[in-house]
């Protein structure tokens, strides 16, 4: 059976907005696939769970009474760990600033959560967003999903 997190962001945000389908179980269905494939990928560097399924309540309560949270309500992202967001540790991929951990957002992250947008954490980068491949002295490697013995 195909999981939420499967689905297109044109699919889910059509589910979302029928009420098929909960902000909140597709926070969860999320969660669950990176628990089970990160170990192994490298993707995610920091995860704010607590933070993501609170997100997920308030919007679910906004579309239940009717209201439109925004164009992409109900919608985990994972941001590149080059930018900052408020309390999660952003290093660049650097030893530079390994324990860097903002006390505002970047804008593109406020714009991110006024659009309904649901941050589900930081994904992995090289040094300072310049190499090819997804390295570095903080988090090491990320890998191929698809066949980890690639890049």
């Amino acid at each position: 059976m195909t999981e939420p997190c499967d689905l297109s962001a044109v699919d889910l945000r059509a589910l979302i907005g029928a009420k098929k389908l909960s902000p909140v179980e597709l926070v969860e269905s999320c969660l669950k696939r990176i628990a089970a494939v990160n170990g192994t990928v490298n993707a995610f560097v920091a995860l704010d769970e607590e933070g993501a399924l609170a997100r997920a309540r308030d919007l679910e309560a906004e579309i239940t009474q009717g209201r439109d949270p925004g164009p992409l309500a109900g919608l985990p992202v994972g941001i590149k760990d080059l930018v900052n967001v408020k309390g999660l540790r952003t290093t660049y991929g650097s030893l530079l600033f390994k324990d860097h951990v903002p006390d505002a957002d970047d804008g593109q992250i406020t714009r991110l959560r006024q659009a309904g947008a649901i941050i589900l954490g930081k994904t992995n980068t090289p040094e300072f967003g310049s190499g090819a491949n997804t390295t570095n002295r903080v988090y090491g490697a990320t890998t191929n999903p698809f066949d980890p013995a690639r890049t």
